[in-house]
């Protein structure tokens, strides 16, 4: 688990400011498709040492994390905004315009 936690965490670490990519793109990146899952519990048990992005792995959906994750949706979509990530009206980020 430690390895695969690895693997997650260095495509995270290499999303750029303005972007965003989702669970399942991380899953199917490191060759597990099924596991988006698994890639929402990484980032929700990052070490806060590793200083990775974590902000910018969101759901397929484009929405932002439940308020626990980050105290609030609100805090998530302001660190978004901040890097340049683009929403729609419906408070979902475009992911044309702001995915990988």
């Amino acid at each position: 688990m430690k390895e695969l936690y690895r693997e997650i965490y260095k495509i995270a670490s290499e999303i750029p400011r303005g972007a965003v990519m989702t669970y399942g793109q991380i899953a199917r990146s490191i060759g597990n498709p099924g596991w988006a899952r698994l890639v929402a519990r990484a980032m929700s048990e990052t070490p806060q040492e590793l200083d990775i992005p974590c902000h910018r792995v969101i759901n397929s959906k484009g929405e932002m994390s439940p308020d626990y994750v980050f105290g609030g949706q609100h805090i998530q979509r302001k660190m978004l905004e901040n890097e340049g990530v683009i929403f729609k009206s419906n408070g979902c980020v475009d992911m044309k315009k702001s995915g990988l």
